[in-house]
């Protein structure tokens, strides 16, 4: 793996450090500090010239500090004259924003594109895009990959597979996601019925499919504030469910959704180490994480061999 490099920003790094252990390679050695008004400092204290290099980044919250110094540690490595810069980017900020939802918004998502490659970045790749269209954002490669497979490895393991599941959308967009993980656990699927009223806020309507005396599995890709999980665990047990179990790729848990999580009668929470669990989170004993870290290890060596990495998938 000569000429291959992996560097870290500080929001993840302990993820950084198991991705850099199964590719094989040592961690990059930088620093990011501030200055004494706030500003970030970037140090890279060994030579890139002429190495592919590859920066992991979580651009979870606080979303803004850490891509700010995702830019800076791209553009060092730009100036640095490294040969290729690939943004590892397993949770990309600003995702949800992929549309103009009135006028005169931004899309945000596609200025973040812009902004990451203005800083140097030649390549990116990201785990479980909320909105698949933001490939598209990019004038440079995106490798996007997806944790449904690990996760549905990891369950099948873990509580096995078969009828006496069932596996649920949260709401209309997440059917393909959650058709992919019960084809995995040979199971049905069911579907909510959701309309958002707000910003952050969104009310399940109806239940599409049978989950009557089994264990119904919510897929979705993220928990935020777990406004959307609480409604679902409310309408699966209503309509008969043994159990709930909820699986998601990056556990944001803003704001009250620790305290929603353990009221609201869910038996598990599986999620991925995509973004840091959070204290309080790890101490509610509902959270198993499923590390990713071997996957985006993959694709980093596939990337560096020039390897496909789609058939990762197959």
């Amino acid at each position: 793996m000569q000429g291959l490099k992996i560097f870290s920003g500080n929001s993840n790094k302990a993820f950084a450090e198991k991705v850099a252990k199964a590719a094989g390679v040592e961690l990059g050695f930088c620093t990011l500090s501030r200055f004494a008004d706030g500003e970030i400092q970037v140090e890279i204290h060994e030579s890139v010239r002429g190495d592919s290099v590859f920066v992991i980044q979580s651009c979870s919250p606080p979303v803004n500090e850490n891509y700010m110094e995702l830019f800076l540690v791209l553009d060092a490595l730009k100036r640095a004259s490294a040969k290729g810069i690939t943004a590892v980017i397993p949770y990309y900020g600003y995702a949800r924003q992929d549309r103009k939802v009135a006028p005169r918004a931004p899309i945000s998502s596609k200025c973040m594109a812009d902004l990451l490659t203005a800083a140097g970045a030649t390549r990116v790749v990201c785990v479980d895009l909320h909105a698949a269209q933001i490939q598209g954002f990019f004038n440079v490669p995106v490798d996007h990959l997806f944790a449904i497979p690990t996760l549905a490895r990891a369950w099948r393991e873990k509580y096995g597979f078969g009828e006496e599941f069932v596996a649920v959308s949260p709401d209309a967009g997440g059917v393909e996601r959650t058709r992919a993980f019960a084809k995995r656990i040979e199971c049905p699927i069911a579907i909510i019925d959701k309309r958002r009223t707000g910003p952050n806020e969104a009310k399940a309507l109806h239940l599409i499919g049978d989950v009557r005396n089994k264990t119904a599995i919510i897929v979705d890709d993220m928990i935020d504030t777990a406004g959307t999980l609480t409604q679902a665990v409310d309408s699966l047990m209503r309509n008969g469910a043994k159990s709930v179990i909820a699986v998601a790729t990056h556990a944001l848990l803003s704001g009250p959704a620790i305290s929603r999580l353990t009221e609201c009668g869910i038996n598990k929470v599986l999620v991925t180490d995509s973004i840091p669990l959070k204290e309080n989170a790890q101490n509610t004993g509902l959270i198993e994480v499923v590390s990713v870290a071997p996957l985006v290890a993959e694709a980093i060596r596939r990337i560096y061999g020039n390897a496909s990495v789609s058939s990762l998938f197959d």
